[in-house]
């Protein structure tokens, strides 16, 4: 039951913010007649919209989505209460499916489909699941920064030699989601110190990642903090060989290296719909999972499908001390960046 009152929206408001396959790994295809999904979607129609139309080939349901920002569409979920529309609300970072929850808009999943993801990519409550997971990088430029210089913790890039030389994209999700990590791992205080020493030392803000990663390869600024997949993504259009920058990671622990995930959480709305349990065993299927790895770049969750290769595994990537539903207080962070300058 929806529990959000007055109090949650005013929270969350003010971020600006069938069946079921037989567990082989492949979508449920449904027998019946045409049904209706309504899915909120925090991921861009440009990333996904060829997956929908897998879904809809697959099943013969008709996916209704409202793309939009993550957190957007959290607090509008919340706003519009057991009134939505919506049947699933498909997130980019699991903190915005974590307040969801929190807030009593999101169903018990099945635990054979929970089964299909690690723990620690899932709802401790299993209320959502992770769909593919992503990891924060450091980009350098390779031809002014050698690979042996490249800082080994975030708080390094408060020094001096990298002053105006750093990208940032401090309105992006991921990043947002990166400094709620660090306020977990080593406190307000010390976060509050990093991020003026940042403004301090003229960090370059960006509208988006691929604005930081663009910048970086330009020669614009040296380094930057992006997801992996971007690297990718440039690759895929211009050619490795004509890129100019490269990933590395930061020291075991850093709050630099987060993992996060993309995820999806079934709506009291849509807990009479069969076709929301469809689409999240959809996501979770082998089909869904390498459009993920091959398209996106992003790492597949269930251990069936491989990676991309180039990728480190996520099993060799030391991020910070948390668990993923402690990245909820976006709120805390967006104030703690407005305060700062940097929103």
């Amino acid at each position: 039951m929806f529990r959000g009152g007055v109090a949650a929206l005013t929270v969350v408001a003010a971020l600006g913010l069938s069946a079921c396959a037989s567990g082989s790994g492949q979508p449920a295809v449904s027998t019946q007649a045409a049904e209706e999904l309504v899915i909120y979607s925090g991921r861009s129609e440009e990333l996904i919209a060829p997956l929908l139309e897998q879904f809809e080939a697959a099943s013969g349901v008709q996916a209704e989505v409202r793309y939009g920002d993550t957190a957007e569409l959290a607090a509008q979920l919340l706003e519009e209460g057991d009134k939505s529309p919506a049947d699933v609300f498909f997130a980019q970072d699991a903190g915005a499916l974590q307040v969801i929850q929190d807030e009593g808009m999101a169903t018990a999943l099945p635990a054979d489909l929970l089964a299909k993801v690690p723990a620690r990519f899932r709802s401790a409550d299993g209320q959502w699941v992770g769909t593919s997971g992503r990891a924060r990088v450091i980009v350098y430029n390779t031809e002014s920064v050698p690979a042996e210089d490249v800082p080994r913790t975030v708080f390094d890039l408060t020094d001096r030699q990298w002053q105006g030389k750093v990208g940032i994209a401090p309105t992006n999700a991921s990043f947002q989601a990166f400094v709620t990590a660090m306020r977990v791992t080593v406190g307000e205080e010390r976060t509050r110190q990093w991020l003026e020493d940042m403004v301090a030392n003229d960090v370059q803000t960006f509208e988006n990642n691929t604005g930081v990663l663009d910048a970086v390869d330009t020669g614009i600024v040296e380094l930057g903090l992006v997801n992996h997949y971007y690297w990718f993504e440039k690759a895929k259009e211009i050619g490795a060989e004509n890129m100019k920058v490269a990933n590395a990671a930061f020291e075991a622990g850093d709050p630099g290296n987060l993992v996060n995930v993309a995820g999806v959480s079934i709506l009291p709305t849509g807990s009479e719909n069969r076709a929301s349990e469809e689409f999240v065993t959809f996501l979770l299927s082998d089909e869904a999972q390498e459009y993920f790895a091959e398209q996106t770049a992003e790492y597949p969750l269930v251990k069936s499908v491989e990676q991309q290769e180039g990728l480190p595994p996520l099993s060799e990537i030391n991020g910070p001390d948390l668990t993923l539903d402690q990245l909820r207080d976006l709120r805390g962070t967006q104030d703690l960046l407005m305060q700062v300058g940097l929103l």
